[in-house]
């Protein structure tokens, strides 16, 4: 049975049983940790101080879903239902995720940790790291078409393996485009 317009705080879904659908919920102070939450479709949901950490997410449909911080240590976003797939991240820690192959136009990151995100061959075109760390992010054949990098910290992107026309950069991290040459610059 579909849940509609439901509010959920601390509860645990570890030990709950979900719905194969929730459209317009929120999830406060949730845990949701290891689990599988495989062909569930969450439609204009909201995730609120959550622990989604190393959940499978195969087939699961995230349409129009937010996290605002949350814990989402480890989950391959690639396995999940790309059709319609909207997301958005804020003041979220997302270290160890994937987003291979994925197309996730127009996502934004807000203050996220994006530490060792796998990012490879996604598109990411128009894509927003605002005030994002991004320490040992992997970039490779990515597409990052006008996607925005100016506010954001430790990435380090080959131009010669990703496509990066009208991608936005400050002057303070644009030197993250020259790692590979191994150059100084004073």
């Amino acid at each position: 049975m579909p849940k509609e317009n439901e509010t959920y705080h601390k509860v645990d879904f570890t030990t709950s049983q979900l719905a194969p659908e929730y459209d317009d919920c929120i999830f406060t102070d949730c845990n949701f940790e290891n689990l599988q939450i495989g062909n569930i479709t969450f439609m204009e949901c909201e995730f609120l101080n959550c622990n989604l950490s190393n959940v499978k997410v195969n087939y699961t449909a995230f349409k129009g879903v937010q996290f605002n911080n949350c814990k989402l240590l480890g989950v391959n976003f690639n396995d999940s239902n790309p059709f319609l797939l909207e997301l958005k991240f804020s003041n979220s820690d997302l270290t160890l995720c994937s987003f291979y192959q994925l197309t996730i136009k127009n996502t934004p990151f807000t203050n996220c940790n994006l530490n060792e995100v796998d990012f490879t061959e996604a598109d990411l075109s128009s894509v927003v790291f605002e005030k994002c760390d991004l320490s040992r992010a992997i970039f490779e054949n990515t597409t990052l078409l006008k996607a925005d990098f100016q506010t954001a910290t430790n990435f380090n992107i080959n131009p010669e393996k990703n496509r990066i026309k009208k991608a936005k950069f400050s002057e303070s991290n644009i030197r993250n485009l020259l790692n590979k040459y191994d150059i100084v610059i004073e």
